[in-house]
């Protein structure tokens, strides 16, 4: 089957007494055991596994094309699981410009547990050199947060496969439908469910999918059903209902995205674009190598520095001024601001999360905002 037609029907395969076409929602925290102790149903307790959570797990897993999904209740603890699965000691080469909620975790919750290079990812020829005995595993985000850096998940892979490492790549900014990391060669695939998954800036929640199960994924599965920090079922009902409308609703993302991208790029106060679709982004090629198209997220810097930033960020209408992306509605965010004094993100870069209302209407309120 076609992405299209996985997303609406994989997440319907699933029997039901009275033959609903779209799954219910099943709220019971607990299930009916049969005669000899076993479970007809095949779950026990819902922070185990629920119906609506397996039928989550199952439709990413599918998309991503990998073997198996755990879904958690926030992307912050699907990426913390990874983390806690790795044994005390363990090095980890990560990007300079990590997502600061994973980068706060790893320099804070597992700064006496494990150790960490921040290091330029782009630069594939000299990642090797950072590889050490205890080193276990690489985690790539690409396209990146806020920088929009492009990572060459297929290179990385040569370099993991060589030396017998972990390679974990956080696709949020793509989604399964622009990006499919496993078929690069990455072992775990994370993604913030709140972004593009859901899209409607309604629920929170984050997800794991991976290549194979082995060790490492079992003691992930195993976090994730002992610690807890799983999606409610109604969470997970959501999910799957936005799915349905993720391959269409990135279509508009992208060609907003790019016509909004092409504009800035050209206006006389903006001083950089960052987006991947661009000829002039310094990756360009690599993304159009390992994404079927560049998305709707992308970040500016504008003429004039902090200040000027904070002037534009302020004057927008139709963008709101607000944390998070990958909804229908457009968002813009001062990230400096957001990420404190010790961010190493440029003090004029404004992030933009690029929705669904017509392009022309937010061409015009950032007309009128840069003056």
């Amino acid at each position: 089957m076609k992405t299209e037609t996985i997303a609406i029907h994989a997440g319907n395969l699933v029997k039901s007494n009275t033959g609903d076409v779209t799954q219910p929602l099943s709220l019971s925290t607990t299930f009916f055991r049969d005669e000899n102790g076993g479970y007809p149903g095949g779950h026990m307790y819902s922070r185990v596994s629920n119906p609506n959570r397996s039928t989550l797990e199952n439709l990413l897993a599918t998309l991503e094309k990998g073997v198996e999904c755990c879904a958690f209740s926030s992307g912050n603890a699907a990426g913390m699981a990874v983390f806690q699965a790795l044994k005390p000691g363990s090095h980890i080469i990560a990007p300079d410009d990590m997502y600061w909620g994973f980068k706060k975790q790893l320099q804070t919750i597992f700064k006496d547990s494990l150790e960490i290079d921040f290091v330029d990812l782009t630069n594939t020829g000299g990642i090797a050199d950072y590889i050490k005995e205890n080193t276990v595993m690489i985690w790539i985000e690409t396209p990146s947060n806020p920088l929009l850096k492009i990572t060459d998940i297929r290179a990385l892979s040569a370099i993991t496969k060589k030396h017998n490492l972990i390679l974990a790549c956080d696709s949020t900014f793509a989604s399964p439908i622009l990006q499919q990391p496993i078929t690069l060669g990455a072992d775990i695939v994370m993604h913030s469910t709140t972004k593009y998954i859901g899209g409607h800036s309604d629920v929170l929640g984050g997800a794991l999918i991976t290549a194979k199960k082995d060790e490492v994924w079992e003691r992930i599965r195993n976090i994730q059903q002992i610690g807890g920090a799983v999606p409610s079922p109604f969470d997970s009902f959501l999910l799957v209902r936005s799915i349905k409308t993720l391959p269409y609703r990135m279509r508009g993302h992208c060609s907003n995205g790019m016509a909004l991208a092409q504009y800035l790029e050209k206006h006389p106060q903006i001083e950089a674009v960052y987006y991947p679709g661009l000829a002039s982004h310094p990756q360009h090629q690599i993304a159009k190598e390992q994404m079927s198209d560049f998305g709707g997220m992308m970040s500016v810097l504008i003429k004039g520095g902090f200040e000027e930033a904070k002037k534009v960020v302020n004057q927008v209408k139709l963008f709101a001024q607000a944390t998070s992306l990958g909804g229908i509605e457009s968002l813009i965010e001062h990230r400096a601001s957001v990420e404190g004094p010790d961010t190493k993100t440029p003090g004029n870069l404004l992030r933009i999360s690029v929705g669904l209302e017509h392009v022309d209407d937010l061409i015009e309120d950032f007309n009128q905002a840069l003056g």
